[in-house]
């Protein structure tokens, strides 16, 4: 008997899920090169001045207040990083989802439903997204980050790394790793497959949840490194990556941890003394 297309397609739905997120993951990447390129100026001295990151060579006196049009593009620039950093990683609970829905009850819509599924997931960052952009604003305007979206002051840079590093021993990032390493366990707890868009979003809201539960603090990071720093950003996607797909990714989660607190410590000690 002579399969369907549809069946044909549903057979392959590894490779047709997998080629939509690399194409989403491209496309994310490409867009914070873009932005990264347009905020370097070419080793121009921006004293004074901050760029927004439009890819459209903006500049405002550092001084002036934050207009709404840039909120909304630095609101932009953490959603579409997030998605270029995430999705990698969440990518295995992605075709876990689809290949659950074709064996399941929902043979016709498996694709469709993966796709609010992550929809769901993004949702959960795009929220972490809209909290970093407020937190941005905040340390800009205490006049505490400089032209490069990095944090200018070794104290507060030293807390950061700190906490990051403590919060990568606790029993909290503890749970929330638990939840990536093992996708179909994950989706058999949380009552399987759905084929209805509200418990798809759901499903996927849940799992975001507990990703930006067990990456928030790296997130932070990027305040350290610079937030278009494309290096930096690629060497924290690495790590999340390897966190939690990696066999030994809690023992990886620790050593960053070990390796945040010593950072942290190395720049309170080179604090001028008083």
């Amino acid at each position: 008997m002579t399969d369907s297309p549809l069946e044909t397609v549903l057979r392959r739905d590894r490779w047709v899920v997998g080629g939509a997120i690399g194409i989403i993951v491209a496309l994310a990447w490409g867009y914070v090169l873009w932005l990264a390129n347009d905020m370097d100026m070419g080793g121009m001295d921006m004293t004074g001045f901050r760029m927004i990151p439009a890819g459209i060579g903006i500049m405002l006196p550092a001084s002036e207040p934050w207009r709404a049009i840039e909120f909304a593009y630095v609101f932009l620039m953490w959603a579409v990083m997030m998605v270029g950093m995430m999705a990698p990683s969440a990518a295995p609970m992605i075709l876990m989802y689809a290949r659950v829905g074709r064996h399941g009850k929902a043979q016709g819509k498996p694709f469709a439903a993966t796709g609010w599924f992550a929809a769901g997931y993004l949702l959960a960052w795009t929220g972490f997204s809209l909290a970093a952009t407020f937190i941005q604003w905040v340390i800009e305007r205490a006049a505490l980050l400089d032209s490069r979206m990095t944090i200018a002051s070794n104290l507060l840079g030293a807390t950061v790394l700190i906490a990051a590093g403590v919060y990568q021993w606790t029993p909290l990032k503890d749970v929330c790793l638990a939840q990536c390493h093992s996708p179909f366990l994950f989706l058999m707890r949380h009552g399987g497959f759905r084929d209805d868009i509200r418990g798809c979003l759901l499903l996927g809201l849940r799992h975001g949840g507990y990703c930006v539960g067990c990456c928030w603090v790296l997130m932070a990071l990027l305040f350290v490194g610079g937030v278009m720093n494309v290096l930096w950003i690629a060497l924290l996607a690495l790590l999340i990556l390897l966190e939690k797909l990696a066999p030994v990714g809690r023992w990886i989660a620790r050593a960053a941890g070990i390796a945040c607190v010593a950072w942290g410590a190395w720049l309170l000690m080179s604090l001028p003394q008083r």
